[in-house]
């Protein structure tokens, strides 16, 4: 009988020590795969460098954290599908999703379920104008980076005709429109806009309507597996003009496909966090891990992680409502700097700047204000 007593005494004592049993989980969602899965996946590895950097000092809550990872393929059904999948698992978080169009649609699921979404990368605006509650992006939205493209395309290279081609997605067609508006608001003139199915390659029609529109620049919306090409064949038909596209080309894919085609291309992101002194440690760790260079987005990854998880430990709470009164209750101390969230769940600070390719890499033009 004593002894009985010491084994059940010795097993309350365990059970209600400082680590406790199980594990947090976590959804990393995106595109693993496809056209788009470069860009995704190092997205949702940088997420998974800072998650390893919690569970090396204890995890959180004192329980480590699982991390339960789903490809979406850059299909809206298909996120749909990940997001109940991710449900049903347990999850208490979801990191991702990358592209807008399947973001969008999988936050309805979370927000049903009462889950927090932190995305690294959708910039499209409707995202956050649901109300959802639990809804939240680390970057900024399409009508901040649509009003820097707009405002380069007009007041620095001093165009006044331009034309526009987008991937007919959420993402692509969604800043192609806020480009198109902002830019015949500033007295500019749009001669051309149209939309292609987002797995058509070949543009030698689109091109050859462009030849004869008047435009003195073309501006692509939509992802780095059309753009590529499409500024190649823009190149071989004899346009020399400016080439001008968003983040969703922000990747080193594009720049090889592009190849001795990149003068004169430029591309909207954030500011170059890569080299600053507050990455290093991050950039170091990615390296090691991946035994590759860091993609875009990684670091919008890591801070996304990095913001979920301190939001976990300062509410000491998985619940959703707790967690998300915390994010957007304090400011959070990032790659990116010092940042804040707004009732939304958007940046209140968004950091556009105009990139171009030199040397076969991206950079971010110096003279951008």
């Amino acid at each position: 009988m004593a002894l009985v007593i010491g084994v059940v005494l010795t097993g309350c004592q365990k059970a209600d020590g400082p680590q406790p049993a199980g594990t947090i989980k976590i959804g990393l969602a995106g595109a693993q795969t496809g056209s788009d899965g470069e860009i995704g996946l190092s997205m949702l590895n940088g997420s998974k460098v800072a998650i390893d950097e919690w569970n090396a000092k204890g995890g959180v809550l004192g329980k480590k954290i699982e991390t339960v990872a789903q490809d979406d393929e850059a299909s809206g059904q298909k996120a749909v599908t990940v997001a109940q999948t991710l449900v049903d698992a347990g999850i208490i978080a979801v990191i991702g999703h990358f592209n807008s169009g399947c973001t969008i649609p999988a936050s309805r699921v979370y927000n049903d379920a009462k889950i927090i979404e932190i995305s690294p990368g959708s910039t499209n605006p409707q995202y956050t104008e649901q109300g959802f509650p639990y809804a939240f992006r680390i970057c900024g939205r399409d009508d901040q980076q649509g009003a820097v493209i707009a405002a380069y395309l007009h007041d620095q290279l001093k165009l006044s005709k331009i034309a526009i081609l987008d991937d007919k997605t959420t993402y692509g067609e969604g800043l192609a429109k806020v480009v198109e508006n902002l830019f015949k608001a500033k007295g500019g003139e749009v001669v051309m806009s149209q939309g292609i199915d987002k797995n058509d390659h070949d543009f030698r029609a689109n091109i050859a309507v462009l030849k004869g529109s008047g435009a003195e620049a073309l501006v692509w919306g939509g992802m780095y597996g059309q753009g590529g090409p499409l500024c190649v064949q823009l190149r071989e038909a004899g346009l020399t003009f400016p080439f001008v596209s968003d983040d969703g080309c922000q990747d080193q894919k594009f720049v090889d496909t592009v190849g001795v085609n990149a003068p004169n291309v430029f591309i909207s992101f954030g500011r170059d966090y890569s080299n600053s002194p507050e990455a290093q440690g991050f950039v170091k760790k990615y390296k090691d891990t991946y035994h590759r260079d860091v993609g875009s987005y990684s670091v919008y990854g890591y801070d996304a992680a990095n913001v979920l998880l301190t939001a976990i430990d300062k509410a000491q709470s998985t619940d959703a409502e707790k967690v998300a009164a915390v994010i957007k209750g304090q400011a959070f101390d990032t790659i990116q700097g010092n940042i804040e969230f707004d009732a939304k769940g958007d940046l209140k600070v968004a950091d556009y700047v105009i990139w171009t390719v030199k040397d076969g890499k991206l950079q971010e033009l110096p003279s951008t204000p």
